[in-house]
């Protein structure tokens, strides 16, 4: 696409391609800037908030007629930006409700539920997001929408998702005065044989112990 048509697209903001990657782009920065820690007390809250909306332009994606890119091999956006800080900041500024439980796919029978981090769905998300950045910025602009349809389908899309639902049940818990499993002996690390032992891993943590950190009040509160 040359500059002159990208230019015209940008000034539509009509126009569907603007409007997903506007909302991308709000994405990357926004959760760039919680990263940083400058008002831990709101970040949950404000990652609740971030995800769903970026999950309503992945579900316009997903219900987008297949987005065909213009040339049959993707071009070249040379090294990924590192995400290793980002990953890091958000482990830090979320512990101790970084890890959850998660079943990769509702439709496949799973004898038990995986152990994720909300920090590696982020980055993950962000690396996604940010590669098809590049090929918008760079005037590829149906090889961006192409980049975002397919890793919504298959990678960022489910992992968003997952982390929604976390923060939507860590805030549940904690509005709703209902405690909260403990979470200490549950790791990305190591694999759980069974429910058992998922059972046997989870303790009890009241939810008042992270609702001041997190910032949170109960429903009532």
């Amino acid at each position: 696409m040359s500059d002159a048509t990208l230019h015209d697209t940008h000034q539509n903001p009509d126009d569907f391609a603007v409007q997903i990657a506007d909302q991308i782009e709000s994405f990357i920065v926004a959760v760039t800037e919680v990263a940083k820690g400058d008002e831990p007390d709101s970040a949950v809250p404000f990652l609740l908030l971030e995800i769903s909306q970026l999950l309503l332009a992945g579900g316009r994606l997903g219900a987008h007629e297949d987005i065909v890119p213009d040339e049959r091999y993707e071009p070249d956006v040379g090294p990924e930006p590192d995400v290793d800080e980002l990953r890091e900041n958000f482990a830090a500024l979320l512990d101790p409700v970084d890890v959850y439980s998660e079943v990769f796919d509702p439709y496949v029978p799973r004898k038990a539920p995986v152990a994720c981090r909300i920090s590696d769905d982020l980055a993950d998300i962000i690396t996604d997001l940010r590669h098809g950045m590049a090929h918008y910025r760079g005037g590829r602009v149906t090889e961006a929408l192409w980049w975002w349809q397919f890793s919504y389908l298959s990678n960022w899309g489910p992992t968003a998702s997952a982390a929604l639902r976390a923060l939507q049940s860590l805030v549940a818990h904690v509005r709703l005065d209902s405690p909260l499993d403990e979470l200490d002996g549950l790791d990305t690390d190591s694999e759980p044989d069974g429910d058992e032992a998922l059972e046997e891993e989870a303790g009890r943590v009241m939810a008042a112990e992270i609702a001041g950190p997190l910032g949170m009040r109960s429903a009532r509160g």
